[in-house]
């Protein structure tokens, strides 16, 4: 059943992709509408599971908010490193952007994904109740996974195809967690540090990369528009899985 479920992400997350690749034309309002669901999921999604599975502190503050604040700092330095790297090789950018960095985004989408998978298992190993809840909330927000998955490898500078193939993995990576389930199981507090690092690199590029790049050359209202209703769509999948 939970690679059955695991089938609806993949298809979902396709989808989000594709509808990211169609609007091309309206480039700003994707961006608008990405950031918009990136920072939902980030703050309404994976920091409170993050601070619920990982509630250890450290020094005074959860663990959780601390790898959130490392995954931030360490997108930022992963960015200034590529990006210095490639300029010293000559090496040229897209609009001062390293390809690599939509690449390594990219990839910690997938890897979300795979723990977006490893969850619905686990959900259905407690009980059916249990997995039709995750299992929701998991296909509800994998179309936004793909969505941005797809616009953070584009707007990079990377090839169609490398984005496309970016997208593929992105949703095949819930089959693989559901079905990894079965041999596997993964610490609760292991889980929420996961979670709480990949919040912080989310932020970064929803904060820093991609709602600038939508509203520079097209600081129109119905891209900030967009981006509440990115939020909105979050915060309303995350109240009908609660």
């Amino acid at each position: 059943m939970a690679v059955f479920v695991a089938l609806g992400a993949f298809l979902m997350t396709l989808a989000g992709g594709w509808t990211a690749q169609r609007v091309t034309d309206r480039r700003h309002l994707v961006l608008g509408l990405a950031g918009g669901l990136m920072l939902g999921v980030v703050g309404l999604d994976l920091l409170p599971e993050a601070l619920q599975a990982a509630g250890g502190e450290v020094f005074g503050v959860p663990a959780a908010l601390l790898l959130f604040v490392a995954g931030f700092l360490l997108a930022h330095l992963v960015e200034r490193l590529l990006a210095a790297r490639q300029a010293s090789h000559g090496g040229e950018e897209s609009n001062g952007r390293a390809p690599e960095v939509g690449l390594t985004a990219a990839a910690a989408m997938v890897g979300h994904s795979a723990m977006d998978g490893v969850a619905i298992g686990a959900a259905f190993q407690v009980g059916g109740g249990m997995g039709a809840a995750v299992a929701l909330a998991v296909v509800a927000h994998d179309f936004a996974d793909g969505f941005n998955t797809y616009t953070i490898t584009s707007l990079y500078g990377n090839a169609r195809r490398r984005a496309l193939t970016m997208l593929f993995a992105d949703a095949a990576a819930p089959v693989v967690g559901a079905a990894s389930t079965a041999f596997v199981s993964i610490p609760e507090g292991l889980l929420g540090g996961y979670l709480g690092l990949f919040g912080g690199v989310l932020l970064y590029l929803a904060a820093a990369e991609i709602l600038p790049e939508a509203h520079h050359e097209h600081p129109a209202r119905s891209t900030l528009l967009c981006t509440i209703a990115g939020v909105l769509f979050i915060w309303l999948v995350v109240g009908l899985a609660g």
